[in-house]
């Protein structure tokens, strides 16, 4: 069994999943004001109605970011306090791969850019594609990052009004503050819950592991995203 949460889509999200993705308990607070006060308490919901305890689950699961700090910060300190806790591995997962996973879910997408908001005029950025088996898409089929050249991952930060390489669809909230070519489609509304953090989750645990929790990491992009305005020296 395997517990995951998202507090990085400006929600608290919380889904018990078994090892093939079928869900057991799925609950989603929109909003983030209230995060910190939800998360713990839905974590408890969710393990009591699938009838389960901490012991019971094989790996927790998080969105690891990019995304906005606050929200990084909450789901994945509370992974790791569960994590040295309970000794549960940890596995983080991308929000910009959880946006391009989503949209194929949604509107049947198997190449997409992916494209968050990241404020101060730049978006969180990044390549996705669905990995074909037997020549088909099958219903469990995950969007894999594109890697560059160099084996590098596509997550990156890019200025509002960026043209993008190709033309394949661009998903996310930051489709619309990108220049897209003419005939581009743009899919704003695209939200992951923790459902598909947690098939994501799965899915690379069944191929690399868990880590421990001093491992379980946030991936902000913006390095100095936690600074004060000062301090990143701007007025």
């Amino acid at each position: 069994m395997f517990l995951a949460m998202d507090t990085v889509f400006d929600q608290c999200s919380v889904a018990i999943l078994d090892a093939s993705g079928h869900v057991l308990s799925s609950h989603t607070e929109t909003g983030k004001r209230q995060q910190t006060q939800q998360i713990l308490p839905m974590i408890d919901t969710a393990l009591s109605e699938a009838q389960l305890t901490l012991a019971d689950i094989q790996a927790l699961i998080f969105n690891r970011g990019p995304g906005a700090f606050s929200g990084i910060r909450i789901n994945t300190a509370v992974v790791q306090a569960l994590s040295v806790a309970h000794d549960i591995p940890c596995v983080g997962v991308s929000s910009l791969q959880a946006i391009a996973q989503c949209a194929y879910q949604n509107h049947g997408l198997t190449h997409v850019y992916s494209a968050l908001d990241a404020r101060m005029q730049q978006v969180y950025f990044g390549q996705y594609e669905v990995v074909i088996a037997n020549d088909e898409p099958t219903p469990t089929a995950i969007m894999q990052p594109v890697l560059t050249n160099d084996n590098d991952s596509t997550e990156q930060l890019l200025d509002y009004d960026s043209q993008t390489a190709l033309d394949i669809p661009i998903v996310g909230n930051g489709s619309i503050l990108l220049n897209s070519q003419d005939g581009q489609v743009c899919h704003e509304e695209v939200w992951p819950d923790a459902t598909v953090i947690g098939q994501l989750g799965i899915a690379q645990f069944m191929t690399t592991g868990g880590t421990d929790a001093a491992h379980a990491l946030p991936k902000y992009l913006r390095n100095q995203a936690w600074k004060t305005l000062k301090e990143q020296g701007k007025a």
